[in-house]
């Protein structure tokens, strides 16, 4: 076994030295920074692309689309693309991009508010840390379902702030 003598901290006055195996000592290094880097995470970010004559449908998918990215953990550029004419009306852009922002409250924030660069308009989502997290599956216990008769409007009005109506029938 053969031992080096390897300087430990040579800024130290005296200067500190300890006998050590040094090939042994740098394996122990590369492992323990390989470690490091296991559990160090990225910085993703996906990118969805809209127009600014989206149709309802293309919306709702691209809308999943993003939630899905926010749920994974990954940050969400979302660029507006206008072509043409279109660029004389960012208002349209801008309405589409803040309906979007407020669908996905429960999944992520705005980092960076949309701005327009040129021809495109971006906006940058993260996801919400888990402290913030909204969840939307609601255990059973937390619900509370009740048939409640109401005879009268005053009845109504006195029982709306109570309970959220499901279903009125008239019998």
């Amino acid at each position: 076994m053969e031992l080096d003598l390897v300087e430990v901290a040579p800024e130290a006055r005296p200067p500190v030295v300890r006998l050590m195996d040094y090939g042994k000592f740098k394996y122990e290094q590369s492992v323990k920074a390989r470690e490091a880097r296991k559990k160090q995470t990225r910085t993703v970010i996906k990118e969805v692309q809209f127009r600014p004559k989206i149709g309802a449908s293309d919306f709702e998918v691209k809308r999943q689309r993003v939630i899905r990215f926010l749920q994974d953990h990954d940050k969400v550029k979302v660029t507006m693309r206008f072509r043409g004419r279109e660029v004389t009306h960012p208002e349209i852009g801008n309405e589409i991009l803040s309906r979007l922002r407020d669908s996905v409250a429960n999944y992520g924030e705005v980092e960076t508010a949309a701005r327009l660069e040129g021809r495109q308009m971006t906006m940058v989502l993260a996801p919400l840390r888990n402290a913030d997290r909204v969840d939307e599956d609601v255990a059973d216990e937390d619900v509370v379902v009740e048939d409640v008769v109401v005879e009268t409007n005053e009845d109504v009005e006195a029982v709306a702030d109570e309970v959220i109506i499901v279903e009125a029938t008239d019998k």
